[in-house]
């Protein structure tokens, strides 16, 4: 590798690690470390896990119908409205933003959009 490599590279893990010390951050680890330490919202994940894994399983053998959709959609919306659950989506949906605009600001002065230019590239 190049140098210059090398240093873009060793600047990646210096934003990871600035990434690591934002409010962001910290308030996601810490609803992640309360979601696993909270028994009912684990029981409510392995219940939700298993009924989608069922669905999955009936989908793909084409015996998938209404009622264990709603069954799957139902634990979801159990899972999501439990206090602890609730707060890990926000704080994950506030990281994602604010990674998400890390991202714009780096990809700024490029001139390539990396999303835009998944299905093909070199469009005039």
């Amino acid at each position: 590798m190049s140098m210059q490599t090398d240093r873009l590279e060793e600047m990646g893990r210096e934003l990871g690690e600035a990434v690591t010390e934002t409010p962001e951050y910290a308030a996601f680890e810490e609803a992640k470390q309360a979601v696993e330490n909270d028994d009912e919202v684990q029981a409510q994940i392995s219940e939700f896990e298993s009924l989608r894994e069922e669905f999955m399983f009936a989908r793909q053998t084409g015996n998938a119908t209404q009622e264990g959709l709603e069954k799957v959609q139902s634990a979801q919306e159990e899972l999501h409205s439990m206090p602890a659950m609730a707060e890990y989506l926000e704080a994950q949906e506030t990281l994602q933003a604010r990674l998400e605009a890390i991202n714009e600001a780096i990809s700024e002065p490029l001139a390539v959009d990396f999303g835009g230019e998944a299905g093909g590239c070199c469009h005039d």
